[in-house]
C-alpha cells in the first residue's frame, strides 16, 4: 500500500476534481488515463507533454512501472521518479490505473464493488476514496502535541 502522506492524499483530491471539471480523459493515452492525471497534478506537466515522456518507455504505465529503474534519466522514469517521490510503488501505480487495489475497494461508499478502469466516474470515486483512506492511515500518525509547541504563545486561541 502506497505510504500515506498529505502530498499524495492533495494530488489524489486535485486529480479527482481534475476528471470532476471535464479534463479530457482517455484511459488509452499516457498522459490523460488514470496515473496521466495524477502525473499532470504532480508534475504540472500538460496530457501532451506526459505522453511524449511515456512514448520513451515502453507498453503501459503498469509494464513501465515494472521495468522501472530510478537510476536513468530517460523521462518516462523521471516520471515514475514523481510517483514514487509521492509515495506510490510499482503495485500501487497498476492498481491505479486499474483499479483494482481491495483496500480501496473496500473502503468505497456502500461497501466493495468492481469499478470500471476507463469510466470517468469510477476513476474519481478511486481516488477520492484512496486520498480518504490514506488520511485515516497518516492520523494516527500525527503527534498533536508536537504540533501545540510549534504554535508561537498566544496563537492557540486566534489572539
Amino acid at each position: 500500500m502506497a505510504y500515506p502522506n498529505l502530498t499524495l492524499i492533495s494530488a489524489l483530491r486535485a486529480a479527482a476534481q481534475q476528471l470532476r471539471s471535464n479534463a479530457p480523459y482517455a484511459w488509452g493515452n499516457h498522459g490523460s488515463c488514470n496515473c496521466g492525471h495524477l502525473l499532470q497534478v504532480v508534475t504540472h506537466l500538460s496530457h501532451a507533454e506526459i505522453l511524449r515522456h511515456a512514448r520513451s518507455g515502453i507498453g503501459e504505465w503498469t509494464e513501465i512501472a515494472e521495468a522501472y529503474c530510478g537510476v536513468t534519466d530517460a523521462p518516462v522514469t523521471v516520471l515514475l521518479g514523481r510517483l514514487e517521490a509521492i509515495g506510490l510503488t510499482p503495485t500501487d501505480i497498476h492498481c491505479l490505473e486499474y483499479l483494482q487495489d481491495r483496500a480501496v475497494l473496500n473502503r468505497l461508499p456502500g461497501g466493495f464493488r468492481w469499478l470500471q478502469k476507463n469510466l470517468r466516474d469510477d476513476v474519481i470515486l478511486y481516488f477520492e476514496t484512496f486520498a480518504a483512506l490514506l488520511e485515516e492511515q497518516l492520523l494516527p500518525r500525527i503527534d498533536i502535541s508536537e504540533l501545540q509547541q510549534a504554535v508561537p504563545a498566544g496563537r492557540e486561541t486566534g489572539a
